[in-house]
């Protein structure tokens, strides 16, 4: 809610009762929703396509690894069990081209071992071993004669089966080594069996040839999954392979293997024929296809970023919009109220005029009857109490005269007279204004203090206008004051090119947010007993005299208004107003 607070648009919770029939969060929300769907269905369906392509090439690439995974799984199977089948064909070769007592003579066995290790590589020794069992003749770097395997299960299984491959030990040999036994098979000769050590050098130079980048391995393991040769991602020889359990039943097949928190990987086993050995090859598809999964993410990013942008630039501008829209209503609103004040105003003023012409004829009336009384008195000074009566003729004459000046003020200010420049007198404008204003003043016993210096100079301007500035301020002013309270009205000269009209109350003041806003049309700190145009055309009329107004208030002591206009009448509109102060200057 916290965020929906500081993004939601500024006319999201405004209530005008002038503006309900247009909702505005529905235009809003029919904007926004409607932008989006032409602006991002596009991308999105675009994004779908590419992204869709994307998978399939990404899922071809995957296949590729794998079937690239399982054509070395088969390449080096062939090759290992080629390998292990030239060395136990050479041992069966030996066992039929020889007799026992040629292989027990010592210097006819190291001649064949020699020639084995010349042609094959890899033997390590080589031993004859008796039908008890005995090791009866030995050639290699250990004292191995006389040693009885007869109890040994490679014996045994030799025996049956007639040859035997062990998995790969240390011994006594203390290396990685395997051994190749073949029992002898002419009849016509005693029973031997031919047992020869293989170094797995020979095994790991194989395997190593094959190029499987820094992201591969290839290794050989036995049943149990005991490593028979290194491996650079699970260990030395001997170590145990952790992910056997995962890959029982899944001979010749590529699984997908994830061990701890590592990337997963492809693995793919096959049991070497004519052999205790499973290979194992291994291929890390996350660093194969990194490239891929970088590519992805930048579409990912790239389309995530574009929506987000996208959506931020239509919230914008649909709120934007929207908003402009609102604000468009508010001031259509506003001038509907101002004409109708206006219109108002020139009612009442009409109204006005009407009776003041209505008051003004049966006056004319009283005063020429009083004029025939008076006469009448004249020609009768015999007359009894006539002093009396010439006395209350002269207060008839008196009143008659004021109710006069009262309906001419009047009539001036209702009647619509065009703009005019004419020398203007302040003193008596002034105390014209205040003619009007009197009676209110003495009643709520307020005092009206006038300081104008003699050498204010004269302004040009229309005298209308500069009264209308003057009584909007007054009212305000004494609106402001509790009774007894006191106004001052000073006049002062400014290099004689300005004048200065300071009126000054004691009152309420106005509180400082509300300063920036006494200006603005239909704005008022009176409530209901204020219209809010006052200020408003004040403001207005100045401007259009080419002046301008300052205010300076304190809460709970009072407020000061000064009223600055030039001597010679400059009409200007000032650059750079805003629309409402275009506003106030067209009253």
């Amino acid at each position: 809610m916290g965020i929906w607070r500081k993004i939601k648009p500024p006319f999201w919770d405004r209530r005008d009762s002038e503006l309900e029939l247009l909702n505005y969060r529905r235009l809003w929300r029919t904007t926004l929703l409607s932008a989006i769907a032409v602006t991002l269905a596009p991308l999105v369906f675009l994004a779908g396509i590419n992204f869709y392509q994307f998978e399939e090439q990404y899922q071809l690439q995957r296949n590729e690894i794998t079937s690239h995974v399982q054509r070395l799984l088969a390449v080096n199977k062939v090759q290992l069990a080629n390998f292990l089948e030239e060395r136990r064909a050479a041992l069966t070769y030996v066992n039929l081209a020889n007799t026992f007592d040629q292989l027990s003579d010592r210097r006819h066995l190291a001649t064949v071992f020699r020639r084995l290790r010349q042609s094959f590589g890899g033997f390590v020794d080589l031993g004859l071993i008796d039908g008890q069992g005995i090791q009866h003749a030995y050639i290699g770097p250990y004292n191995l004669e006389g040693r009885d395997y007869k109890n040994q299960d490679w014996y045994k299984e030799v025996q049956i089966r007639g040859i035997y491959i062990s998995d790969v030990f240390l011994g006594h040999r203390n290396f990685p080594h395997f051994v190749i036994a073949v029992r002898h098979e002419r009849a016509d000769d005693q029973p031997y069996v031919l047992r020869a050590t293989i170094d797995t050098g020979k095994l790991n130079s194989l395997l190593s040839a094959t190029d499987l980048h820094p992201i591969g391995d290839i290794f050989l393991i036995n049943q149990q999954g005991v490593l028979q040769t290194p491996s650079t991602l699970f260990g030395g020889v001997l170590t145990r392979f952790e992910s056997m359990p995962q890959l029982a039943g899944q001979m010749g097949k590529v699984t997908e293997v994830k061990q701890n928190n590592a990337p997963p990987f492809l693995v793919a086993t096959a049991k070497v024929e004519g052999s205790p050995f499973l290979l194992v090859v291994v291929k890390q598809p996350a660093a194969l296809l990194q490239k891929w999964d970088l590519l992805r993410i930048n579409i990912i990013v790239m389309v995530g970023v574009s929506v987000a942008a996208i959506l931020v630039v239509i919230w914008w501008g649909s709120a934007t919009l929207v908003n402009r829209i609102y604000e468009a209503d508010l001031r259509r609103v506003a001038m509907l109220h101002e004409v109708e004040y206006t219109n108002k105003l020139a009612s009442i003023g009409r109204l006005a005029a009407g009776v003041a012409h209505e008051i003004n004829n049966p006056v004319a009336i009283i005063n020429e009857k009083v004029g025939l009384m008076g006469d009448i008195l004249g020609m009768n000074p015999d007359f009894p109490r006539r002093e009396k009566f010439m006395e209350q003729i002269r207060v008839i004459k008196d009143s008659v005269r004021r109710v006069s000046e009262i309906t001419h003020r009047l009539l001036g200010f209702a009647r619509h007279l065009p703009v005019k420049s004419e020398q203007i007198h302040l003193e008596p404008l002034i105390k014209e204004v205040l003619g009007f204003l009197g009676r209110e003043a003495e009643y709520r016993n307020i005092s009206i203090n006038v300081d104008i210096p003699a050498d204010v100079p004269t302004l040009e301007a229309d005298k209308g206008q500069i009264q209308q500035v003057l009584l909007n301020i007054l009212n305000n002013a004494l609106a402001a004051v509790e009774d007894g309270d006191k106004i001052d009205i000073s006049v002062a000269s400014r290099d004689n090119e300005q004048v200065a009209i300071t009126i000054t109350d004691n009152g309420i003041g106005i509180a400082s947010q509300d300063l920036q806003n006494i200006f603005e049309p239909f704005f008022s700190t009176k409530g209901e007993k204020g219209t809010g145009l006052g200020l408003s055309i004040t403001y207005g009329i100045v401007q259009k005299l080419g002046g301008h107004i300052d205010v300076t208030s304190q809460p709970g002591q009072g407020t000061s208004f000064i009223v600055y206009l030039p001597v010679k009448q400059r009409p200007r509109r000032l650059e750079g107003a805003s629309g409402e102060d275009a506003a106030r200057m067209e009253v």
